[in-house]
């Protein structure tokens, strides 16, 4: 057996919080902003630095893997059973942009305690939730005695996530070979709040489009020519008039196809948790909700497809009047996808209903760019109970369960590693991703390692009782 004692757990990780926040500190200092061409090189010092710092936490391997773009890092540390299951840890070392001006009480990149937070760019999202596997995995040796994970434990860190992943999934099918797992936990991820842990088993795909429709070949009198002409802008609106029906479903055919639904009991386990409704309005900035009838709003933010309007426009914008019918008009489109869904199918189903929607004299051309496919735990995969006992050992209550309603990276792994993917997250939302004076919760992030501690011996053990 595998089975982590709790008190030594614990024990190790009191002994070692104060240098693990210094190490965690000293990385954060690492401006990596991907999106930034002048931050290339401290990209790269970041992968560097936490390459040399697995290393030093026992990993074996740990190396930098160049990318068209920015670098990522990849480790692994094998087991000695040859029977035990592999782990792969997905997460990523890049940041957002940050500076002072933008509101912070502190410089970004300088870490600064204050109570029980830790502020600096790139704490929760997603350096803090990165760097916690380390201790993790040695306070899982320590409290066991083992010189080896209990799984064949491996980090695959990416340095591009907050530039929109451009070169992940070319990064992921070279590498196949050596990123093999038995499962996939993704550590960029959140809990419901501080008060209700909770384990996120899900993410929604996207695909989205821009729609260019032309008209006359010029602007031409709307005097001389509306009323006998097709106009794009009144081609444009109709079109997207046409995308939902009157219970706020999309109204294109075939695109709720195959779609995963939610069974009773994860309808159920959506319910029991606090959802205060006035408050999600308020952070919306909204006065009502909306959305396709016979579902909770966590259930249309998480588990149903959707279809919005990003973007529309076509004509004269200037103040004033002209009177025109435009050359011209063009829509945007996107479309969260849930398990059971495929993008390449969507797409096509979308290609279809628009050259049904728009009359004869209007010409279109439909651009998509590149799509994210969805993913989706079951409730009852070993491998995911596992994280659930891990996570409960550490929080000492129960867990619940998430999805997200968003789209990112995650879906690559699956698709191309035939892995189930799994996320293990402790950032709550109060720890502002994205925005100025970040944080992450010590305690919460002292909870993170705690999990990762009791994890791997609950996935080795159970992996084969499942198997």
């Amino acid at each position: 057996m595998s089975k982590t004692p709790d008190s030594a757990v614990r024990t190790y990780i009191a002994q070692h919080r104060a240098a693990f926040l210094d190490d965690l500190a000293d990385w954060l200092r690492i401006p990596s902003v991907s999106a930034q061409p002048d931050h290339a090189v401290d990209v790269r010092r970041s992968a560097d630095w936490l390459a040399a710092k697995l290393h030093e936490t026992g990993f074996p391997t740990a190396e930098v893997w160049a990318t068209p773009g920015a670098p990522a890092v990849f480790a692994e540390w094998p087991c000695d059973d040859p029977r035990a299951p592999t782990v792969l840890v997905y997460g990523h070392h890049d940041v957002q942009p940050a500076a002072r001006e933008d509101g912070w009480d502190t410089d970004p990149f300088e870490p600064v305690i204050r109570g029980n937070r830790l502020h600096a760019r790139g704490a929760a999202d997603d350096k803090g939730q990165v760097f916690f596997h380390t201790l993790g995995v040695r306070a899982h040796l320590a409290a066991t005695g083992r010189t080896t994970p209990a799984v064949h434990l491996k980090l695959l860190i990416e340095g591009e996530e907050e530039s929109g992943s451009p070169h992940f999934r070319a990064l992921v099918e070279e590498h196949a070979a050596r990123l093999t797992a038995d499962v996939v936990i993704v550590s960029d991820t959140g809990m419901w709040s501080e008060d209700t842990p909770t384990v996120c088993t899900g993410m929604r795909g996207l695909a989205e489009c821009e729609i260019q429709l032309h008209g006359p070949d010029q602007d031409i009198h709307s005097g001389s020519f509306g009323g006998a002409v097709p106009n794009p802008a009144t081609a444009a609106g109709r079109l997207v008039a046409a995308l939902h029906d009157e219970h706020a479903r999309v109204a294109i055919p075939g695109f709720y196809e195959g779609i995963v639904e939610l069974t009773d009991r994860e309808r159920a386990l959506l319910a029991e948790l606090p959802f205060d409704e006035e408050q999600w309005l308020r952070t919306a900035k909204s006065s009502a909700v909306h959305g396709e009838a016979g579902h909770t709003t966590l259930e249309r933010i998480w588990a149903r497809p959707t279809a919005e309007v990003n973007g529309i426009g076509g004509g004269y914008q200037g103040p004033g009047s002209k009177t025109i019918i435009p050359s011209s008009a063009m829509v945007k489109l996107s479309f969260r996808l849930v398990a059971g869904q495929d993008p390449d199918l969507i797409e096509k189903a979308v290609r279809s209903w628009a050259a049904e929607q728009l009359p004869t004299g209007i010409r279109h051309e439909i651009t998509f760019g590149a799509a994210t496919r969805p993913c989706l735990t079951p409730l009852d995969h070993p491998a995911l109970q596992s994280v659930v006992r891990a996570m409960g050992r550490a929080f000492g209550q129960e867990i619940r369960f998430t999805r997200e309603g968003g789209s990112g990276p995650a879906a690559d792994l699956q698709e191309v590693l035939a892995a189930p993917v799994l996320f293990l997250g402790i950032s709550v939302p109060s720890d502002g991703w994205h925005a100025p004076n970040e944080k992450v919760e010590i305690d919460l992030l002292l909870k993170g390692v705690e999990t990762a501690a009791h994890l791997w011996g609950d996935l080795s053990d159970n992996w084969r009782d499942a198997s």
